[in-house]
């Protein structure tokens, strides 16, 4: 694992920051500067993944074989940070970083070879139905039925906090085939249509005052079962390979620019009559979560290159999701204070990309009280950071 750069590695951050330069479109910048949300609108992300896969660079985690880019753990982490320096839309996980490894790993070829060039190209755009209403971090207890009649499951039931369902066009999902045994040995793991006649989407407006996440609707639905990824009622495998990918995979880019960003207007904005970087109390807690995410990036390096030689993120993912989401969590709130009053200031239309009105204090001020709303949740989704501490202290700790 190295920790510094070379001069192949030189020579491809340069690459990098010269393809952003020139290929990066002053509108989907500032989008992805002003987006407060888990990734940016498909009006925003869509284009940019059509850019990057157009240069062959839209899935650095994929496999070449499969479309990757073949790049190794260093280049991927630095094009990670590029792209949050450079504050590209941030594209959507749930087809590349999640479903598209699940069907590498348990889908057919034919599932393969159709859904994996659409996810590249952004052909699909995918939403992820795993929590229900009392059945959120306690994943096995879910209860959305699937009924075999012939070559279709019926479904019926609903799936809460559903990110972007109302642009989604497909859906992973996690469904009861059986109630027998053990409630982890009767879920099944399918791949459906958002179209499919009784699926109804309804929207949930968050703190922020956005709407990010829904509740959907199951009534009579009927999926093939030429969706399904491996065996009926064997998803619970299915479903833990993802979360390994999802709680484990990106990289702490987006912190470390964030954390650079607040240091740049503590060094320069004035409050109360005095820089935040004159304030003791401050650097100190500036100082710690610097120190936090120092950690943080050396454990990802060490997962990227166990991924790199075939292996998974195992238990290391619980560890880095956990860690990353507080981590974010605290940059959100030294945020807040370096904004002073204008973190207060409700700016909905001053923050749309290309609005005509003009933001009230500095304008990169504007998302820091929605991101911190927003970010509140990163405890929760993906697995409670409390579920998480219990996988650590059973899978590191032996407890």
């Amino acid at each position: 694992m190295k920790l510094t750069l070379d001069d192949k590695h030189i020579e491809f951050r340069d690459e990098v920051r010269t393809f952003l330069k020139e290929k990066l479109p002053p509108e989907l910048a500032e989008a992805g500067r002003l987006n407060s949300s888990s990734f940016s609108e498909p009006q925003h992300n869509l284009p940019w993944q059509k850019i990057l896969h157009e240069k062959g660079w839209a899935a650095p985690h994929w496999p070449k074989e499969y479309g990757g880019t073949g790049w190794d753990e260093m280049q991927r982490y630095i094009f990670s940070s590029e792209c949050a320096r450079a504050g590209t839309p941030t594209l959507s996980p749930m087809g590349l970083q999640m479903v598209g490894p699940c069907i590498m790993g348990y889908g057919t070829q034919e599932q393969k070879d159709y859904y994996l060039p659409r996810i590249l190209a952004g052909e699909d755009y995918w939403c992820q139905g795993y929590s229900e209403p009392g059945s959120g971090s306690d994943l096995a207890s879910l209860q959305m039925r699937a009924v075999s009649d012939g070559d279709d499951y019926i479904l019926n039931g609903s799936k809460i906090w559903t990110t972007q369902a109302h642009h989604a066009n497909k859906m992973f999902c996690l469904v009861r085939t059986s109630n027998e045994g053990k409630p982890q040995t009767g879920i099944t793991f399918l791949l459906l249509d958002m179209t499919t006649p009784g699926i109804r989407v309804e929207p949930i407006i968050t703190i922020a005052g956005e709407h990010e996440v829904n509740q959907v609707f199951f009534d009579d639905v009927r999926v093939p079962k030429s969706g399904r990824v491996g065996e009926e009622n064997d998803g619970w495998t299915v479903a833990k390979y993802l979360l390994e990918f999802e709680r484990g995979g990106g990289s702490s880019a987006g912190l470390e620019a964030a954390l650079e960003r607040v240091k740049a207007v503590a060094h320069a904005e004035p409050a109360n009559g005095r820089r935040l970087a004159d304030d003791p109390a401050f650097m100190r807690k500036f100082a710690e979560t610097q120190i936090t995410l120092d950690s943080i990036v050396i454990t990802e390096k060490r997962v990227t290159a166990a991924l790199a030689a075939g292996g998974n993120p195992g238990p290391a993912s619980s560890m880095l999701k956990t860690a990353r989401t507080e981590t974010l969590q605290k940059i959100d709130e030294l945020a807040i204070e370096a904004a002073g009053y204008y973190g207060g200031v409700e700016q909905m239309a001053a923050r749309q990309p290309g609005s005509n009105v003009d933001a009230i204090g500095p304008a990169h001020h504007m998302t820091a009280m929605p991101k911190y709303l927003n970010n509140r949740a990163a405890s929760i989704y993906g697995g409670s950071n409390e579920v998480q501490r219990n996988v650590m202290a059973k899978l590191i700790l032996g407890l």
